[in-house]
């Protein structure tokens, strides 16, 4: 093991990730109620220029009005891209009026580390200035050849970055990929074209102690192919996605939780390890196959998303 580690920078139960236009009021009050885990109050693409500022209006209402962590929620906000007039009025409006309750700033876009910087540092003066008690986390979206050309030094800012997500939209418009639907695979292709990509952010996320969640699938009255994209990135290491549609939270919810037979079998790892351990034993058999140091790992994986999930499920709701 290298001694260089980066220990996982936050943990945050984020199977289910409810995209919900902030210029739709009705729409906020429908996600506070919903099952998912994370709600982003978008203001980017999702809002047409001339709602912009309606918009942010709004999200800063819901962040006030609503109590989002009484729901079992934790609430992001999805501010607009650095390249537009109206981030930094996002930055500016979100952290003086409503900073001490916003978990998340989603950063889409994210190009270069220099990206997350300029939104870090206009935080960070905010919340002194404001006195605010609360760290605001932040998460960039990787949407662009640039950003997953950089995604490895984008992974190793630092700072507030808590996660990477996917944009698999914008990013099959910046590579010029044929596609048949958002985040549906070209039948065309033999394979899974956003494999690759989807692992090397991956990758980055896990070297450097982030969360990695897989993005949009479009077409929501599909709910196979929602549920294929979801196992595919599930199988890459993602522990979760975005729904853009309240049908898809269940979904994920489903995909992301690992079963009661998994979480049964990993604590059976763990106490085949302590007793072979007892014994001098570095390794086990269990079910007629072998099991070492890295089958506790992964086993504690399993273990540790059980607790968060059971801790939800069992916390007071209003």
């Amino acid at each position: 093991m290298s001694h260089t580690l980066h220990p996982l920078r936050s943990q945050r139960l984020q199977r289910s990730e409810l995209a919900v236009p902030a210029s739709d009021p009705a729409m906020i009050e429908k996600a506070a109620v919903s099952a998912a885990d994370f709600v982003f109050l978008d203001l980017e693409d999702a809002v047409a220029p001339p709602e912009k500022a309606q918009a942010r209006r709004n999200a800063i209402a819901a962040l006030n009005d609503i109590d989002w962590s009484a729901r079992g929620k934790t609430v992001s906000v999805r501010i607009n891209g650095l390249d537009t007039q109206y981030m930094y009025r996002d930055v500016v409006d979100l952290m003086e009026q409503a900073g001490d309750r916003i978990d998340t700033l989603l950063v889409p876009k994210v190009g270069v580390p220099a990206d997350l910087y300029a939104v870090e540092a206009m935080v960070n003066q905010i919340e002194q200035a404001c006195a605010l008690e609360r760290k605001v986390g932040l998460e960039a979206l990787i949407e662009t050849a640039l950003g997953m050309a950089n995604v490895e030094e984008i992974a190793r800012f630092g700072g507030r970055l808590e996660a990477l997500h996917f944009g698999v939209a914008d990013y099959a418009a910046s590579m010029r990929a044929r596609t048949v639907n958002i985040g549906g695979l070209n039948p065309v292709y033999p394979g899974d074209q956003w494999h690759a990509s989807i692992s090397r952010m991956v990758v980055a996320c896990r070297a450097y102690g982030l969360r990695a969640i897989d993005g949009p699938f479009g077409d929501f009255r599909d709910p196979d192919g929602y549920l294929d994209a979801a196992r595919r990135a599930a199988a890459l290491g993602c522990e979760g996605k975005w729904a853009i549609h309240p049908s898809q939270i269940d979904m994920a919810n489903d995909v992301f939780s690992p079963p009661e037979a998994e979480v049964s079998k990993a604590e059976r790892i763990i106490e085949t390890l302590k007793e072979a351990e007892r014994e001098g034993r570095g390794a086990a058999s269990l079910d007629g196959k072998m099991i070492d140091a890295a089958s506790e790992k992964m086993a504690r994986n399993v273990i540790d998303i059980a607790k968060a999930i059971a801790a939800k499920e069992t916390a007071p709701s209003v």
